[in-house]
């Protein structure tokens, strides 16, 4: 579906006011879209005028967002809310959309954004409109010679520093441990403050997030931001020990303590003395061994396996898990007891879709280190992402969070046979999971679920395919959708904000 973008500007409402054209009036006349969404920041009533005056002016249907800026010169703001109605308008009309962005009305920062994001997030078409002097309307295509991301901008339009906003925001300098954590988004700024705050002082800390977050890069930036820096941190994964070769592994043992034990072990608290424990996937461990774990942290104290004798041990433990503990502990599968000994400072590391404006840069990051081995492996040349690759990258969910994120880097380098990455290269190297469909009548009761808002939805779906269908003509689309008189069709559509 091809469709145009435009802010709805000053112009635009004078020539309504006057019965003249304006730019948006200009490119429905010239060019052919079958839809037109208005993004209006002036007041409603302003902009159901023009779209009143406009309407009998075009076949093609009009679609209007009402939005309130602060400042029509808040570049972030601006980018905020049109990346909003794309993706608004890209979830109703599905695979097919056709973008144009109208860069002649609205602001300077308006038209700044349509460019970044024609360029990066969201390829699109970029068309101006203008008087020649004969005082015609024409329009021209508007071709760029360079490749922006909109990811980055924040850092290109930012008109604050984020040092002021850091400082005003009590977030601490970063520290050189957390330097590896490549973010800029806010739930992750916040996330790091936090452990920054954690490593200097000697309590436990939970970290929590969905597999693939970075829980044990965060548990060794604590570590070595922490005084016990320079002391041994050792990982261990709960989940990956056989149930009877826990206390073994935690406490150690003695040589012929049981089969197989040719000789002595100290086990991770030991080793770990001095410095950092780390237990991943902390969840996972068996009931049994709770207690003893439990047991150890309150006393400072472990036995090994076949030996009489207590050693004292001095460790910082930190546990990571992608489980709710606190869920499991209402539930009875956690020790509660346990949970409050390891749960004092607590990190909520946030998915990866979850992380607005980081993806990119990670992106980045990651294809610069893969580079890097691949050149030292094969002797070949760096490889970098078509911007259309990139795009499939940043239109992915992200379920297996940073973890999928570099392995399907990794593969589209290996898949390329070529210096750039192409689109069909990166779509190959993302792993397909089977389509959760939801169907109409399955939703989750509760929660977010808005019945009103579900028919609405649906008839405004049926409705623009129909339309669409039908040419633009209501009769025919009113018969489409079972013999809906054009005065109904009509009533809908402006219910509707068709």
């Amino acid at each position: 579906m091809k469709t145009l973008f435009a802010w709805i500007g000053g112009h635009d409402l004078r020539a309504a006011r006057d019965n003249g054209q304006g730019p948006i009036a200009a490119a429905l006349e010239l060019s052919s879209f079958d839809l037109c969404v208005l993004l209006n920041d002036y007041g409603r009533e302003q902009a159901e005028s023009f779209v009143s005056w406009l309407s009998p002016r075009t076949e093609t249907t009009l679609d209007t967002f009402h939005v309130e800026l602060s400042s029509p010169i808040d570049f972030d703001e601006i980018y905020r809310i049109v990346s909003q109605s794309i993706d608004s308008v890209r979830k109703q009309v599905g695979d097919g959309l056709e973008m144009t962005f109208h860069l002649s009305p609205g602001t300077p920062a308006m038209t700044a954004v349509w460019v970044i994001l024609s360029k990066s997030r969201y390829p699109a078409s970029l068309i101006q409109t203008y008087l020649d002097d004969d005082g015609e309307s024409v329009l021209v295509d508007v071709s760029l010679p360079f490749e922006l991301s909109a990811e980055y901008i924040g850092d290109l339009l930012r008109h604050t520093d984020d040092e002021l906003i850091r400082s005003s925001q009590g977030f601490p300098k970063i520290d050189a441990a957390f330097e590896d954590i490549i973010h800029r988004c806010e739930p992750m700024r916040r996330v790091v403050s936090r452990a920054q705050r954690a490593a200097m002082r000697n309590v436990p800390v939970l970290i929590q997030g969905e597999s693939g977050t970075g829980k044990e890069l965060f548990a060794r930036a604590i570590h070595d931001a922490s005084p016990r820096r320079g002391k041994p941190f050792v990982p261990i994964n709960c989940g990956a020990i056989p149930r009877e070769l826990v206390e073994s592994e935690f406490f150690g043992h003695n040589k012929g303590a049981f089969t197989g034990a040719t000789q002595s072990h100290d086990g991770a608290f030991r080793a770990a003395d001095g410095g950092t424990l780390f237990l991943d996937e902390i969840g996972e461990l068996p009931a049994g061994q709770q207690v003893k774990l439990l047991r150890a942290l309150q006393e400072s104290k472990v036995r090994p396996v076949g030996s009489s004798r207590e050693y004292e041990v001095d460790v910082r433990v930190i546990c990571a898990t992608n489980r709710n503990l606190y869920d499991e502990v209402y539930e009875g599968s956690f020790r509660e007891d346990l949970f409050h000994r390891i749960a004092v400072a607590i990190l909520e590391l946030p998915a990866l879709r979850e992380r607005e404006g980081d993806l990119s840069i990670l992106i980045d990051a990651m294809l610069e280190e893969l580079n890097a081995q691949h050149m030292a492996e094969t002797k070949g040349v760096a490889k970098k992402l078509a911007p259309a690759a990139r795009q499939v990258f940043l239109d992915h969910s992200w379920p297996g969070n940073i973890r999928e994120l570099r392995n399907t880097l990794l593969r589209s380098l290996i898949w390329s046979g070529e210096t750039v990455i192409d689109e069909r290269e990166a779509r190959d190297a993302i792993l397909r999971r089977p389509p959760e469909h939801v169907g109409v009548l399955e939703h989750d009761l509760g929660g977010d679920f808005d019945l009103q808002q579900l028919e609405e939805d649906v008839r405004r779906h049926y409705v623009r395919r129909a339309l669409k269908k039908a040419g633009g003509n209501k009769t025919a689309a009113g018969r489409l959708l079972g013999d809906v008189s054009q005065q109904t069709l009509s009533n809908w559509m402006t219910k509707l904000g068709i």
